[in-house]
């Protein structure tokens, strides 16, 4: 099994209210994603945080292996939602893929 995880901060031209919609539409575009997905068996996506954080957004994925990762790296549905939900709203981004037993 391969954990993907990646944290992204918004853009800071978003009021707070914007910020909340757009982190309302990653987690439900990147949950979604489940069962549309070869190989991806979980999808969390974490918009509540405190105030020590530094990000806005953290997906926490779960994959059957390393190809299933990059599968979904490239997968149409996945591409969509990444195209229309996160890239054009976030300033960056940080990624982390390990394996687990």
């Amino acid at each position: 099994m391969v954990k993907h995880i990646i944290l992204w901060q918004l853009k800071d031209e978003y009021s707070e209210e914007q910020k909340k919609e757009i982190r309302k539409g990653i987690k439900e575009g990147l949950e979604g994603l489940v069962g549309k997905v070869p190989g991806l068996k979980e999808v969390h996506v974490q918009t509540d945080f405190l105030a020590s954080s530094n990000a806005d957004v953290m997906l926490d994925c779960t994959l059957e292996d390393e190809e299933s990762l990059k599968g979904y790296a490239v997968h149409p549905a996945h591409v969509a939602v990444a195209d229309s939900k996160v890239r054009p709203f976030t300033k960056t981004r940080v990624c982390m893929d390990y394996n687990i037993d």
